[in-house]
């Protein structure tokens, strides 16, 4: 039995309307996808929670002592620091001016990704912007890593 034109017609319309909102969905899944950047304490990453092969944020406090400030051979600035979320601790090398705010024991959200060796190598750095100042991040992390925190 065959079908009537405007049958067809109309079953070729919504067959061509559920495959083009599939692939705008599609689209935009993948799009999100490569844009997130999930965000993980030093102890989720300890543990492999973390993904190797994406950009992602690691946030928690700058442990007292760590910042080190190293001069490479082709005179570019390296800074090596610990982020610690009082539980666990993940090194971090950043090659960029550190944000003025910078400082030991305090707040900070690093972007970037693990290397082969453990060593979280950074593209970016954010830092508090006031003395009171916790990204919620941080200080998700720290009450997940059992340490209570002030939040106002």
């Amino acid at each position: 039995m065959a079908m009537k034109p405007h049958r067809r017609k109309k079953l070729f319309s919504i067959i061509g309307g559920v495959l083009a909102v599939s692939t705008v969905v599609g689209l935009v899944l993948y799009a999100s996808d490569q844009k997130m950047n999930l965000f993980y304490t030093p102890t989720e990453i300890a543990q492999g929670m973390a993904p190797t092969d994406k950009v992602i944020r690691v946030g928690g406090l700058v442990k007292m002592g760590s910042v080190e400030h190293v001069e490479r051979a082709d005179s570019a600035l390296e800074t090596r620091f610990v982020v610690t979320d009082q539980k666990l601790d993940i090194p971090v090398t950043y090659n960029k001016v550190l944000p003025d705010l910078f400082r030991e024991g305090q707040g900070v959200v690093a972007l970037g990704k693990m290397d082969n060796q453990g060593i979280f190598v950074a593209s970016s750095v954010l830092a508090k912007h006031d003395e009171e100042y916790k990204a919620p991040e941080v200080l998700d992390a720290l009450e997940r890593a059992g340490h209570p925190v002030k939040r106002d």
